[in-house]
């Protein structure tokens, strides 16, 4: 695994690192929907949750990491993300909680932690709210949970193109509907324009713990988005990561795995 790809260049060109072989995979069927997992490993289950385009593959520098630390990873491909599928229903962040508490039912896990990326932290700290006995804490990197958190995105960008690129092409590797990324993609773009949108007193109401975890150079999130979201959810703390962008697991994984496996030992075994 090489140390730094701070431009995605070697993602671009050959995804995350790969996958050690699974402990236990399959599909989950839920509300229109055919959900993915894969288990690696035994011990305390931590949940990783994806961004928005992606699939759970792109987890493949924490999985070693976690493994290495003693937990069980558990990978779910979000809704119509990878090898997941979905129905013609607008995509909610709602409705993707609710399918990872799904798999949790059915893999047997009463409780998990959360590491969510983007969308998928958005989804994380969802469930919280939804299901708190079932979570026992949430790392929450690179996402807002109101529109107001997103910055403007200036163009021409090289990371977010070779991003974007290896996502259409994981797409189209994966992907039931292989030949329908861009509507995929739209779909997915139409819920961001609007959601999440939860307000400073619905984030007061989480009673998990919680990390708010800021890259230094993150793309799409504004920097004062994460310190309101750390002040607003009761003993969250702010983590800035120095030096990294939206894509920091990818980007630096030791620096990022370091501050994870740091969270995680905190929590309630």
């Amino acid at each position: 695994m090489q140390s730094h790809d701070d431009d995605l260049e070697n993602f671009e060109a050959h995804g995350a690192e790969p996958l050690p072989a699974a402990t236990d995979q399959g599909y989950v069927d839920h509300d229109g929907a055919r959900i993915w997992y894969a288990s690696y490993g035994s011990g305390v289950p931590v949940i990783l949750l994806h961004g928005g385009l992606g699939h759970g593959g792109n987890w493949g520098c924490q999985v070693p990491a976690l493994l290495g630390a003693g937990y069980r990873a558990v990978l779910i491909d979000s809704r119509g993300h990878g090898r997941s599928t979905r129905d013609a229903r607008a995509y909610t962040y709602e409705m993707m909680a609710y399918d990872v508490l799904t798999v949790m039912d059915a893999v047997h896990l009463e409780t998990a932690a959360l590491v969510g990326w983007s969308d998928g932290a958005c989804i994380a700290l969802t469930l919280a709210m939804q299901a708190p006995a079932r979570i026992s804490g949430v790392f929450f990197f690179g996402c807002n949970m109101d529109p107001g958190g997103v910055n403007e995105i200036a163009w021409p960008n090289l990371v977010l193109d070779r991003c974007f690129r290896r996502h259409a092409a994981d797409y189209a590797q994966l992907s039931a509907t292989p030949t329908d990324f861009k509507a995929f993609a739209d779909a997915v773009g139409l819920m961001m324009k609007t959601q999440p949108d939860y307000s400073a007193d619905d984030l007061a109401d989480i009673r998990v713990p919680v990390a708010i975890v800021q890259s230094e150079h993150d793309e799409f999130i504004k920097p004062e988005h994460a310190e309101y979201l750390a002040r607003s959810i009761h003993g969250a703390e702010l983590i800035r990561l120095p030096g990294v962008s939206h894509f920091a697991p990818l980007q630096r994984p030791g620096q990022f795995n370091s501050v994870m496996l740091a969270f995680l030992g905190k929590l309630p075994a």
